[in-house]
């Protein structure tokens, strides 16, 4: 990426901000997958989707971003993919994941836990083989979207933790919508009741897939931090130009100028660690715990400098700052990648 966009990346981002422009909310989503193919990007061509690479899926993430979209990406469109491409079951990739492609169906990575968060060697969700069949019982929390088809990680007893594909609508299974302060990202609790699942790949193997999954969710999170904090400042930079204050806009004086500068310059280093981490150069965990930690900070500093208008239901600039805080804590907060960094 090295920073700069291909003319195609341009073409797609242009394609995605249209589709957002003229569907609203979880609307988008279908045309989304369906006319511009945002559901098969990470997915290889031999199972439907486009073999795209992280280039072109933070591209589609910072727009989402940019449009505080709730559409299924991280979950449906990433987080899956990685970890079933990871787990190396190409049984179970061929029978799920054109589908997903084609945007015909949807599907949840099924990670946290109460107190456990995204630790895998934490989980306490077990599965036990009961005359010939995997029944899972747990709490899973923090799903960012309620898929048709749910990828679960599980403890077996002698193998560790596990990957189980369980049907949303399978007895045993019971998805509740958790309110949340930011209504751009939902948040879905799993509660199993010995409900039957599919192992994917080999038992215990699920840290492997899991780390890839993670890998990519990193980088698509800050790529939709990036999309938040670019609209977040834009805005707020109009808004000095056209607020007035003394008879003179208030972009005019220099305290608010020192501010713009700073927010800029936020967003330009974010920008940059950013595409470090598209080309590889640097973990996405890196990536996600600065450009996360950027875009709360700017989004604050959107608020004070609208001032009150800015805490009305009425002015996006609550939702950004909402966005941010619910994006550095999906997969890991800031200190939590920053921990793990330092441990490899």
């Amino acid at each position: 990426m090295s920073g700069a966009r291909t003319p195609e990346q341009r073409e797609l981002a242009a394609a995605v901000r249209q589709v957002l422009a003229a569907h609203e909310g979880a609307a988008a989503w279908g045309p989304l997958a369906g006319q511009i193919g945002v559901a098969g990007l990470a997915i290889p061509e031999e199972y439907g989707g486009f073999g795209a690479g992280p280039g072109e899926l933070a591209v589609v993430s910072e727009e989402l971003g940019r449009a505080l979209s709730p559409v299924p990406f991280l979950d449906s469109a990433v987080l899956v993919p990685a970890a079933l491409l990871a787990s190396g079951d190409t049984e179970v990739c061929a029978g799920l994941l054109p589908e997903l492609a084609e945007g015909s169906r949807t599907a949840s990575l099924a990670w946290a836990e109460k107190d456990a968060e995204w630790d895998t060697g934490r989980q306490r969700t077990s599965a036990a083989l009961v005359r010939g069949a995997w029944r899972l019982s747990g709490v899973k929390e923090h799903l960012p979207a309620a898929g048709d088809t749910l990828l679960v990680v599980a403890r077996t007893e002698h193998h560790g933790p596990s990957l189980f594909l369980v049907p949303a609508d399978a007895e045993g299974v019971t998805l509740t919508a958790v309110p949340v302060m930011d209504d751009s990202r939902p948040q879905w609790r799993l509660e199993l009741t010995r409900a039957e699942g599919v192992p994917v790949g080999e038992l215990g193997s699920a840290a492997t897939a899991l780390a890839a999954a993670l890998e990519a969710g990193a980088l698509v999170l800050a790529s939709d931090a990036v999309g938040g904090a670019s609209v977040a400042f834009e805005s707020t930079l109009r808004y000095a130009k056209d607020r007035e204050q003394f008879g003179r806009p208030i972009g005019s004086f220099q305290a608010v100028k020192h501010r713009l500068a700073d927010m800029f310059t936020s967003l330009e280093s974010s920008r940059s660690l950013l595409a470090a981490a598209v080309d590889g150069e640097v973990p996405a965990g890196a990536a996600k715990a600065a450009c996360c930690e950027s875009f709360e900070w700017i989004a604050g500093e959107a608020i004070q400098l609208h001032g009150g208008i800015a805490i009305t239901w009425e002015h996006p600039a609550h939702r950004w700052f909402k966005r941010a805080h619910s994006a550095a804590r999906l997969l890991g907060s800031s200190a939590w990648h920053r921990r793990n960094l330092a441990l490899v």
